[in-house]
């Protein structure tokens, strides 16, 4: 028997598993399901920087249904439109800011699939890429009229302010406040909440071709200027999300903390925004690796953290992505939570 035979046979009866060297093929080698579960996603269809999947009512209706099947119950528009593109035929927007009327209404679309799959639905503010105060502004309007529209629809749960900071902003709190008390005042109280982002070493600019920058903010700084954000909106924003990838996995869990402390601090529950796309590729933006993932999520439990929501599912965890690695994560994040 020659050595090509012998491997053969050796591979035939499961020998290989005593031979130093090799081993058989296994599942994980770390501990399933210690990981805080993702239970809510954002639904970007009016993006900036990741591509557009062209999806109708028979696509979303079989995303809407892969995202149930892992226990998400929560689904958030991230905003309703960006600059001259918005995804509901709002007379305000088409009338004052030039938009286009879109082909689709996705608004009723994404409430009555979040109705029929047992989701609440949290919209999202119009994105006029402006300062804090014109924002708030224009926001006061989309308010009303997103309310008149749509607040009859039985899966419309709350309001997702969707301006992303980081530091103190001129007129950012009192820009926020607004909002979150006009979003209050106008559907009875259901909530609002806010996604931030950390301004750590991988803060930077999408369409920049770097990777991270030298220096990012520290734990105390974080905390000193949230501190000061948080007083000025209590009251305003029930929920805070802060997003997870813009620091090194080693500082995450130091950061996690600070955001449970300065939460309950305030009044406010404390969410994770679990990134499941990847900042430390060239190409922005892929689906993250599967252990950055788990990471992120077994950081997220040992904080403490109430619920973790992902930007975003359908394009970097979904079985019908146009990733196909988001197909491949979905699989792994399964496996890991035995779903």
């Amino acid at each position: 028997m020659d050595r090509r035979d012998f491997l053969k046979t050796l591979g035939a009866t499961g020998a290989f598993a005593s031979v130093p060297g090799f081993a058989r093929a296994a599942g994980l080698i770390v501990p399933k399901a210690k990981g805080l579960k993702i239970t809510g996603t954002f639904l970007d269809e009016i993006s900036h920087d990741i591509p557009h999947q062209n999806w109708g009512e028979k696509e979303w209706d079989a995303d809407f249904g892969h995202m149930k099947a892992i226990g998400i119950d929560t689904v958030i528009m991230i905003r309703c439109g960006h600059r001259k593109f918005i995804t509901y035929p709002s007379e305000y927007l088409m009338k004052t800011r030039g938009c286009y009327k879109p082909s689709v209404d996705l608004m009723d679309l994404f409430l009555r699939l979040a109705e029929k799959h047992g989701m609440s639905f949290y919209f999202g503010l119009y994105d006029p890429h402006a300062d804090f105060p014109t924002y708030a502004e224009v926001n006061m309007a989309v308010v009303e009229e997103v309310w008149k529209m749509y607040g009859k629809y039985p899966a419309f749960k709350g309001w997702y302010v969707s301006s992303e900071l980081s530091r103190k902003k001129p007129g950012c709190i009192e820009s926020i406040a607004r909002m979150g008390r006009q979003c209050k005042e106008v559907s009875g109280g259901l909530t609002t909440f806010i996604s931030p982002y950390i301004d750590g070493t991988k803060a930077v600019e999408a369409f920049k071709g770097i990777l991270g920058k030298q220096s990012g903010v520290s734990v105390g700084q974080h905390e000193q200027e949230w501190s000061e954000i948080m007083d000025g909106i209590r009251g305003t924003i029930d929920v805070c999300a802060f997003q997870d990838g813009h620091v090194d996995y080693s500082e995450l869990s130091e950061f996690l903390e600070v955001n449970k402390k300065l939460c309950a601090k305030y009044g406010m529950r404390c969410w994770t925004n679990v990134e499941s796309f990847d900042r430390d590729m060239p190409i922005k933006y892929l689906p993250i690796k599967f252990d950055k993932l788990r990471m992120k999520l077994e950081a997220a439990a040992d904080a403490g953290l109430e619920k973790a929501i992902t930007f975003e599912f359908s394009h970097f965890m979904s079985p019908q992505s146009v990733y196909s690695a988001a197909g491949n994560l979905y699989n792994r994040y399964r496996e890991y939570f035995g779903i």
